[in-house]
């Protein structure tokens, strides 16, 4: 995992090119507390409705939350409903204008109705579909897969989704104009495939990423005779070998949902790439989310397994929550943190800490950090007061360290008795610490700086004109709090009673 978490520290900003079914979701919500009285059927009073980008526009924007910079290819139609998913791209930083009117079909329009059961459990209720899904007529295949080219001819694309809803864009000739122009270029396409059996089309890609129905199709499209239905991942190695063969692909990636995924190299065995146990609240945009967490770490160098272990992440946040969600590069990156503090505990780096702190702040409403600081060699009673102290003062608390030659330093030779690694350890075992950081400086101002923190907290000795970072931790609006120490409970004077002193 540390090298996943080592590309993940180094993030960098990457370009995507998404060619696919761009829909506009309409989510309209409401109370549901009585049945219609000449029907048996519940009666929604509506609150308010929300209109998101769907479909390959929720790729764009998944891409977006990872630093991508992307640029959106597909058809709408000529109505009101494709200005507003134009702008809704736009608002979220992705470029709109590949999109192509097609006047013989309506925007893909899928409307959600959404009660709230006990008026807090959102709970969809039923969906509306205003579509047409012929395939795109051959002067508009021209023109997307020319768009497309010029797009690419830029040099600056790292990557390329194609994600196939089957509404009628992602037709054989746009899929492979568009699959032989970016591998020309040595640019990798990534393919979330249609529901339809017709993988023929993604002749060339580098890797699809089938769920276990899709997976299934495609056995049976392929003309495989599979013995029985396949349930373990186990079974689905067989039809990601006949995958790669029949398309020519790199990798072969088959959504397993709870069972993680399977992946499979040209020239390599099938590998199981777990994933850990979710709170699932709803499926919705899971493989949206794959197709391009997958993307993205393919542009930011990682292998494939590691790629598909990011991916799982990413899709896993994605289920828990209600409705599309694009999750941000720093929730992912937190996640996979704290799946390594079983091994690793609690100490971060300086990166990793300003990482989950982003993370943290994402959320709504925003948490209070706490920061406090000190050696803390040789763990007692007063240091667990003073830390629980603190904690209670927010919502996560961050111990920053001296190093060793910082407490060498400060308390004189023989000191630290506890090296750094062994005093992070020990402090990360307190359930009231979010983190633990070491600094260098002989004061952890700078870094302080980074984290900038809403409450500062010191001993109740230390005079706050003098305790560094305070001064700007209440510039920014924070709070410095002097706590008292617990009496006659320091590391000093327990070093002089073991030593006989």
């Amino acid at each position: 995992m540390s090298r996943l978490l080592d590309t993940l520290a180094r993030w960098r900003p990457f370009t995507a090119v998404v060619v696919g079914d761009f829909m506009l979701d309409r989510l309209t919500y409401g109370d549901v507390d009585r049945l219609c009285a000449d029907a048996p059927v519940p009666v929604l009073d509506v609150d308010h409705t929300d209109e998101r980008p769907g479909g390959a526009a929720n790729v764009c924007l998944d891409l977006a939350a990872m630093r991508g910079r992307v640029c959106a290819f597909g058809l709408t139609g000529a109505d009101t409903h494709a200005g507003t998913l134009r702008s809704l791209l736009d608002g979220a930083g992705v470029d709109p204008s590949g999109l192509l009117e097609d006047p013989q079909r309506p925007t893909t329009v899928k409307q959600s109705l959404i009660g709230l059961a006990q008026h807090r459990h959102a709970q969809k209720l039923f969906r509306l579909d205003f579509e047409k899904r012929a395939p795109a007529p051959p002067a508009l295949e021209k023109r997307l897969v020319a768009d497309v080219q010029a797009r690419l001819a830029q040099g600056d694309v790292d990557v390329v989704c194609i994600e196939d809803y089957g509404k009628g864009a992602c037709t054989e000739a746009v899929c492979q104009g568009v699959i032989t122009a970016a591998r020309a270029r040595g640019i990798p396409v990534l393919v979330d495939p249609s529901p339809r059996r017709e993988y023929h089309k993604y002749r060339g890609c580098t890797t699809v990423t089938p769920n276990r129905n899709e997976a299934q199709a495609a056995a049976e499209s392929l003309g495989m005779t599979l013995p029985r239905r396949p349930e373990s991942p186990e079974d689905f190695a067989p039809i990601a070998a006949r995958l790669l063969d029949e398309l020519g692909m790199d990798a072969a990636v088959i959504t397993l949902d709870k069972h993680g995924a399977l992946l499979m190299e040209r020239g390599g065995e099938a590998r199981i790439v777990p994933t850990v146990a979710r709170q699932v609240y709803d499926v919705t945009g899971a493989g949206d989310m794959v197709l391009a967490a997958l993307a993205a770490a393919r542009a930011a160098g990682l292998d494939w397994f590691d790629s598909v272990r990011f991916a799982n992440a990413a899709a896993g946040l994605e289920v828990e929550q209600f409705g599309v969600v694009p999750i941000p590069i720093e929730q992912i990156h937190r996640d996979l943190l704290l799946r390594e503090r079983a091994t690793r505990g609690k100490l971060r780096t300086e990166g990793e800490l300003l990482v989950e702190v982003a993370a943290l702040r994402q959320g709504q409403p925003k948490p209070r950090v706490v920061f406090a600081n000190g050696c803390f060699d040789v763990l007692h009673a007063g240091h667990v007061s003073l830390l629980r102290r603190a904690a209670a003062l927010g919502d996560f608390l961050i111990v920053a360290i001296n190093d060793d030659a910082g407490v060498r330093k400060l308390k004189g030779e023989g000191r630290p008795v506890y090296p750094v690694e062994d005093r992070a350890a020990l402090l990360g075992e307190l359930e009231c610490v979010g983190a633990v950081v070491m600094f260098s400086e002989d004061t952890p101002e700078r870094l302080m700086r980074a984290v900038a923190p809403d409450v500062l907290v010191k001993g109740a000795q230390y005079d706050p004109a003098s305790i560094p970072g305070a001064a700007f931790v209440l510039e920014c609006g924070g709070r410095v709090e002097l706590l008292d120490v617990v009496p006659g409970r320091s590391t000093t004077t327990t070093v002089q009673k073991i030593r006989g002193k």
